[in-house]
């Protein structure tokens, strides 16, 4: 009967007990659920959500037309967080990212929370590897640029880094037009950093603003075709090429040899992202001659029909020796230029004074940038003197004591073009009006355009000469400094000059620079190439012919009359 009572009692306490259990239970529950709900939850979802950002695209850069020559494309980059990542993994991983263990070993053993794993893969490749589901592993949107011209417009559009930063040409100039903001949005999370929901959006993602250029790409791609050919035929260590409307100031093409491809990096030599074409500034030569008459008539000293006695073919000026190549005798200004006459120049720049032709030079936009925005352009040298010896104005004349780049050379000729107003080139189109002074009198234009005529029908520049366009032109051909002065065996060839002379449209330079072989000239080297490019680009423009040679094929003299 004790016994029974013991048991009992012992049940009873039990029970007693798992009720009391019970009842703590499920005051725990009603606090945790009831009391505590908000505050619990509200510490939940702290631990849960994360704010994500969302990867602007960044802006196209467009050619006038609207052709596409920089788009970003949607990548997917992994990455990990090593204190979710298992290392029993690594062999498994290793080999879907073609990378070898010991690398991904060390790449995870870490206390980061962030690694990369490999950036920028195509989508459907990141897709196989995330659908593994290795704890710790992820994978995200980033933007990746491609260049679909590739070397043609490499240094003008230049390129941008891993992360989608400009480096050079376009992309830096105007990076902050293109680069866009990324958004942000708030999403829920699991325990192993995997998003399971959107939950909302913070700030919306303001994509990089799409940039039109100037340039036209047929007109690039042709321009760029023909200097390789010129820069690979003449054996050259480099060349360049600007194309510019010479009323709106618009480059049309700007064009430099070598160039890279944008889209392969491997072996990229950075010396040939840059843009020669406004970076590198160069002693011009007899291109020069131009806007050294040009001067003259402004001044009004002289007129084209004024003679200067070049015999006998050399002279002398505070003890150094200026020669032509052969004794011209009496030449007008107009011969002098279609000869290229040192001489000639000379007298002429000393009949005017030093001064006054670095004034006209200057006006035409020498010695400065020319506004046009691109990064590392050269102002070049233009240095002016308080008291001009002879011999400084003598081969200031003719391009030497002097630096130029290509785009300051094809400005003040697209000004003798465009009747004396010079005009401020531009690259990008975003509809603001031209900026244009005028630097020469028409008179002094009108005058320059015939005799630079003359220069191709009859003189240094005949194999410039065109069947379908009045082309008019200079050539040059200037050493190359090297360690102890000029050297003697290496040039710089080049040619510049507009084209229709009846109505001019185009002014273009080209220069071929350090020529191996016979030819160096730029009547030889620079001229031809020059007439092919520019028949063709005003063929491409709808510009009309205003000439046709009878024989229907443009004229090549057999035998130029070249001159430095």
């Amino acid at each position: 009967m004790i016994g029974l009572l013991l048991q009992f009692w012992r049940h009873l306490l039990v029970l007693i007990l798992l009720m009391m259990l019970f009842g703590l239970i499920g005051a725990r529950a009603i606090k945790l659920q009831v009391t505590d709900r908000d505050f619990l939850q509200s510490q939940g979802e702290a631990r849960m959500e994360r704010v994500d950002s969302i990867s602007a695209s960044r802006g196209m850069i467009l050619d006038r037309n609207g052709e596409p020559l920089a788009v970003s494309a949607p990548l997917t980059t992994l990455w990990a967080d090593p204190r979710l990542f298992g290392q029993e993994n690594v062999p498994e991983l290793a080999k879907a990212l073609g990378v070898t263990q010991q690398w991904l070993s060390q790449r995870t053993s870490t206390q980061k929370s962030f690694v990369y794993l490999k950036r920028h893969m195509v989508p459907e490749d990141a897709a196989a590897i995330l659908d593994l589901k290795m704890t710790g592993v992820f994978g995200q949107i980033e933007y990746k640029r491609f260049y679909p011209a590739g070397e043609v417009t490499a240094q003008i559009i230049g390129l941008t880094n891993v992360d989608e930063a400009g480096q050079e040409g376009i992309e830096l100039a105007f990076n902050d037009v293109l680069e866009g903001e990324d958004g942000k949005k708030r999403v829920l999370k699991d325990l192993y950093g995997r998003t399971v929901r959107d939950v909302e959006s913070i700030k919306a993602v303001s994509p990089g603003e799409n940039l039109y250029l100037t340039v036209d790409q047929n007109l690039q791609y042709l321009a760029y075709r023909e200097l390789k050919a010129a820069v690979t035929q003449y054996h050259a260590t480099a060349g360049s090429l600007v194309m510019m409307d010479v009323t709106t100031g618009e480059i049309l093409a700007m064009v430099n040899q070598p160039s890279f491809n944008p889209n392969n990096r491997a072996n990229l030599v950075y010396a040939q992202a840059r843009n020669r074409s406004v970076t590198d500034a160069i002693e011009p030569g007899s291109v020069v001659k131009a806007l050294t008459l040009a001067a003259a008539l402004e001044s009004g000293k002289l007129k084209p029909t004024s003679e200067f006695n070049t015999s006998p073919g050399y002279r002398r000026y505070d003890g150094h020796t200026i020669r032509d190549t052969r004794d011209y005798g009496k030449l007008s200004m107009t011969d002098v230029l279609v000869k290229s006459s040192n001489i000639g120049a000379s007298e002429i720049a000393l009949t005017v004074g030093g001064e006054e032709v670095w004034k006209v030079f200057y006006d035409l936009g020498l010695g400065q940038v020319s506004g046009i925005g691109l990064p590392g352009e050269s102002a070049g040298l233009l240095p002016n003197r308080p008291n001009w010896k002879d011999i400084e104005t003598a081969t200031f004349s003719y391009g030497y004591g002097l630096t130029v780049t290509p785009l300051q050379l094809v400005v003040a000729y697209a000004a003798i073009a465009n009747n004396g107003v010079k005009v401020q080139p531009m690259m990008i189109r975003d509809g603001t009006s031209t900026v244009s002074k005028r630097v020469l009198s028409e008179s002094t234009a009108t005058k320059m355009q015939s005799m630079l005529e003359q220069v191709v029908l009859k003189g240094t520049g005949r194999a410039a000469q065109s069947a379908l366009y009045r082309i008019a032109g200079k050539t040059g051909t200037s050493h190359k400094v090297g360690p102890e002065g000029y050297n003697d065996n290496r040039y710089v060839g080049t040619f510049a000059g507009f084209a229709p002379v009846s109505n001019p449209r185009l002014a273009m330079i080209l220069i071929i620079d350090d020529p191996q072989g016979e030819k160096y000239y730029g009547g030889e080297i620079a001229a031809p190439a020059f007439g092919r490019i520019m028949e063709a680009a005003l063929q491409l423009l709808n510009v009309a012919p205003d000439q046709a040679l009878s024989d229907g094929a443009a004229f090549v003299a057999s035998e130029l009359e070249v001159a430095l």
